[in-house]
């Protein structure tokens, strides 16, 4: 069974980027199905990998597979073909946290060095029960849609959104020293999000943009939202070209 699930751009644009995506606890990669279609369809390559196992006894080992399984998947896009750039990679929940730990001040990426991240839904919070599975599904998502594609997967673990992270990755976006542009993505109804953290975080880094999304769950790029999530991490993507500088202003608004 393939390492990876792919969306590509329509036939007959030139790709933009491409964009790897790392899910979070419990999650899949048809979980971000969605997600990678829509940018696909603004002509990146995007390439889902499976979520890391963060639980282990040894989180350093863990981040030292998330970093090969990442290299690997970059390899093997240019085997397709090269490596559009730019190559960001994406992160939800403790995909994202890992992210922040292989990049941060302590990072330990060696396989692959991205354009830019975007984090999103970074937990802030030590782990608990969560409840029932609907309870899990109200913090995660009030979207129909995404209710019924975590329901109907067989391969989502049920619970792991209640366990706590490693420390040293839990903190590690707290303590972020990167050069690389991020976007920061949260919900401004997670429940499970430290807004304050976040914030510091993002002044503290040199090239941060800090997204909150108004009425999102914890999996803020799947709520019902996910349209504008979508367009808000496009939009990002394109600065990159810009120097980080927006390609369009708002000059006059009435409402």
């Amino acid at each position: 069974m393939t390492q990876y699930s792919d969306h590509f751009a329509p036939e007959g644009l030139r790709v933009r980027g491409t964009v790897v995506v790392v899910p979070g606890r419990g999650e899949t990669r048809a979980t971000y199905a969605r997600f990678g279609k829509r940018l696909a369809a603004d002509a990146y390559r995007v390439r889902v990998v499976d979520a890391p196992v963060l639980d282990a006894p040894d989180p350093a080992a863990a981040l030292r597979d998330l970093d090969a399984r990442l290299a690997g998947a970059v390899e093997g896009t240019a085997a397709e073909g090269g490596v559009p750039r730019p190559l960001v990679v994406v992160g939800a929940d403790s995909g994202a946290a890992a992210l922040a730990a292989l990049h941060g001040r302590a990072g330990t990426a060696t396989g692959v060095r991205p354009d830019a991240l975007v984090l999103a839904g970074l937990p802030g919070r030590a782990g608990g029960p969560v409840g029932s599975w609907d309870d899990e599904l109200d913090v995660r998502t009030s979207c129909p849609a995404h209710r019924a594609t975590l329901s109907g997967d067989p391969r989502v673990r049920q619970g792991l959104l209640g366990e706590a992270l490693p420390e040293a990755v839990a903190a590690a976006y707290q303590d972020a020293d990167t050069g690389l542009p991020v976007l920061l993505l949260v919900g401004d109804a997670d429940p499970l999000a430290d807004p304050e953290s976040l914030e510091r975080a993002a002044r503290s880094l040199p090239r941060a943009r800090l997204s909150v999304v108004h009425g999102a769950h914890h999996d803020v790029l799947n709520d019902l939202q996910h349209r504008s999530v979508a367009a808000e991490v496009v939009s990002f993507l394109e600065t990159l070209r810009n120097d980080l500088l927006p390609l369009t202003t708002v000059q006059f608004s009435a409402w």
